[in-house]
């Protein structure tokens, strides 16, 4: 695991940006890994910048998401593949056929969880973005005596429901379940890459990445990957050993 600390976020952003964008230029029809939520954003405008300078294409690439809500229709402000169309997808010459993210409102939720493992078998992550919730989680694959290898649905704790509240009008028009990609999905990427801000973040990462590997904190089984590179500002990172990183 190689973990890099910055002082700021902007230089945190311009490194993940910079990776992303050298693994196009070595690959230019690889297959990337996205999330969503407040952290990733400064790194989509970093891409998108580079793309209105003409320094990468997306045009060969393929893009898989974490997940999404369940009763999100595609157009809704909170749903995932609004947020990135909003932030990355339509500033972009994506494809947009090669861009993936499970479907919220399918009539059949298992079936389509099956179907997106399908689709990841075919098309195997290269480099898969990740962040980090306060509890540990991973996507939405929440803290359990045991998780799902595998896309599934999932009942998002209250924790995170609060958490995510901030994004929407109210707490309570907060979805209460969604569809994410699994731990044994998110570890079969080629690499890892996992961006964490904040002082509020300093405990998680602590506990995800100097603890034990415990389905109690789903983050922590990214120390058994043997590709991650872990990217820190130095809020979130204040309270991880230097030792052993």
């Amino acid at each position: 695991m190689k973990i890099k600390r910055f002082t700021g976020k902007a230089a945190l952003h311009t490194e993940a940006a910079k990776l992303i964008t050298q693994l196009l230029k070595d690959k230019p029809d690889c297959t990337l890994g996205f999330a969503t939520g407040s952290t990733p954003i400064g790194i989509y405008e970093q891409l998108v910048g580079m793309y209105a300078k003409g320094r990468l294409s997306f045009a060969r690439a393929r893009s898989f998401n974490l997940d999404e809500y369940v009763g999100l229709t595609e157009s809704h402000p909170q749903s995932y593949r609004y947020y990135m169309q909003h932030h990355l997808f339509r500033h972009t010459d994506f494809d947009q056929r090669n861009t993936y993210i499970p479907n919220g409102i399918a009539a059949d939720l298992e079936a389509e969880c099956r179907r997106y493992d399908s689709l990841l078998a075919e098309h195997p992550i290269d480099l898969q973005l990740l962040g980090i919730g306060h509890n540990g989680h991973i996507g939405f694959n929440e803290p359990g005596h045991s998780l799902t290898g595998e896309t599934h649905l999932v009942t998002l704790k209250p924790e995170t429901r609060a958490a995510n509240a901030r994004f929407f009008d109210s707490e309570d028009e907060v979805p209460r379940q969604a569809i994410t990609m699994g731990m044994g999905s998110i570890l079969k990427a080629k690499s890892i890459l996992l961006v964490v801000t904040g002082a509020d973040k300093a405990a998680v990462v602590n506990e995800a990445l100097a603890g034990p590997i415990t389905t109690a904190c789903p983050a922590s089984l990214l120390q058994t990957h043997a590709n991650v590179t872990v990217l820190l500002d130095a809020d979130a990172g204040k309270e991880l050993p230097d030792a052993g990183f």
